[in-house]
């Protein structure tokens, strides 16, 4: 609902001012329910907070669920960084995988133990200058992120000059030349060829990777909310008239394929550190469309969409594992129960919750409390209608 304030319309909802009918334009005025928004906030934070906390000290009782919020936070780097690219800058982009991977290993190498390097690299050796070479785990993280966003702005410079399916197919060839290569014999001695590296640092705590994945969404968050992220929803919305308004696009293309394959490579050392053994088979292609299963079901265009869609995605696949085995009423034996079917029911549910939220679970929009209590009101006023 809107009133009037002096020419202006505003949103009781939201506080929004909007511009009068003789083309004045007004600031935006307070968001009347901030006190109660601010307040559901924290209250929510705390009991997360203090959810966490119980759960780390019941490790040993709730490994299970923790192991879960670990790799869901993973996941969710990796699908906001996706989405950085394809939901705010419209650039269909299927090598996730490849930046992961080279995140992972740049990431795994250098935190092994120097000690436990021989017994890693035992067929072929390390190469001499690595040997020595030892970096704490959250420096790794970033060095290997680095590595994939210098690899992505090679690769950028012809790739980026595709659009839509062209581009698509060709970040996905890149992403397996890229598992090719650190599987090659010729690389034994830095990434263990196609034997894979262990030994790799686990987390000490389920707090550590919250903690690393809350920094790099707020980060890509605060960039889309800049003016290069508007230049980036620009480009997504038209190029051509992006680019009369003076936006460079192959220069903000390749910025904002850069940056994503920088969180990318990240999210690729947080997984590494997370399973503690890796090899190139980690890494394939369906590694990608599990992210893009994630961004699509979250919702195209929208970061809190995309954390939501890790968590129900990773959570979903794990909590109806029961499905797989076997089960019976009496003496009767249910044939359905046995292992695959726990897929069976996944894509099923998955296949409806697309049918019924075509756009995603958030479309392009973010969480509010005001969007959530707007729903309310709006479903109470349909229901009193009919």
């Amino acid at each position: 609902m809107t009133e009037k304030n002096k020419g202006s319309l505003v949103s009781k909802d939201t506080g929004k001012a909007y511009a009068s009918g003789d083309g004045k334009a007004f600031a935006k005025r307070k968001d009347p329910h901030r006190g109660r928004n601010l307040t559901l906030t924290v209250i929510t934070s705390a009991l997360f907070i203090a959810l966490m906390v119980w759960y780390q000290k019941n490790a040993y009782d709730h490994s299970y669920a923790i192991s879960i919020i670990e790799r869901s936070a993973i996941y969710a780097v990796g699908a906001v960084a996706m989405n950085l690219l394809t939901g705010f800058t419209g650039l269909f982009s299927l090598g996730q995988a490849g930046f992961m991977a080279i995140g992972a290993y740049v990431t795994g190498v250098l935190t092994i133990p120097v000690t436990a390097r021989q017994s890693v690299y035992y067929m072929n050796g390390i190469a001499p200058w690595l040997e020595k070479l030892h970096l704490p785990m959250v420096p790794a993280m970033i060095l290997g992120g680095l590595a994939a966003a210098g690899f992505a702005a090679l690769i950028g410079i012809p790739v980026l000059r595709l659009k839509s399916d062209y581009l698509a197919i060709a970040t996905l060839g890149f992403a397996e030349i890229i598992r090719a290569l650190l599987a090659a014999p010729m690389m034994d001695t830095i990434t263990n060829g196609s034997y894979g590296i262990n030994n790799i640092p686990g987390y000490k705590n389920m707090f550590q990777p919250l903690l690393i994945a809350a920094v790099c969404i707020l980060v890509m968050l605060l960039l889309i909310n800049s003016s290069y992220g508007r230049a980036f929803k620009a480009i997504r919305d038209d190029e051509v008239a992006a680019e009369a308004m003076g936006i460079n696009l192959f220069r903000h293309k390749e910025l904002s394929f850069v940056i994503s394959s920088f969180f990318t490579g990240i999210s690729g050392g947080m997984l590494a550190c997370y399973m503690r053994s890796i090899d190139t088979k980690t890494f394939q292609v369906t590694l990608t469309y599990n992210v893009l299963l994630i961004v699509v079901l979250g919702g195209i265009g929208s970061v809190t969409g995309s954390i939501i869609g890790s968590f129900l995605i990773n959570g979903g696949q794990e909590w109806l594992r029961f499905l797989d085995e076997p089960h019976a009423i009496g003496a009767f034996q249910i044939p359905l129960f046995r292992p695959g079917f726990r897929m069976v029911i996944y894509s099923l549910l998955l296949m409806i919750v697309v049918l019924f939220w075509r756009s995603g679970i958030m479309g392009n929009r973010e969480f509010s409390w005001n969007l959530l209590f707007q729903r309310r009101r709006k479903k109470k006023a349909e229901g009193g209608e009919t």
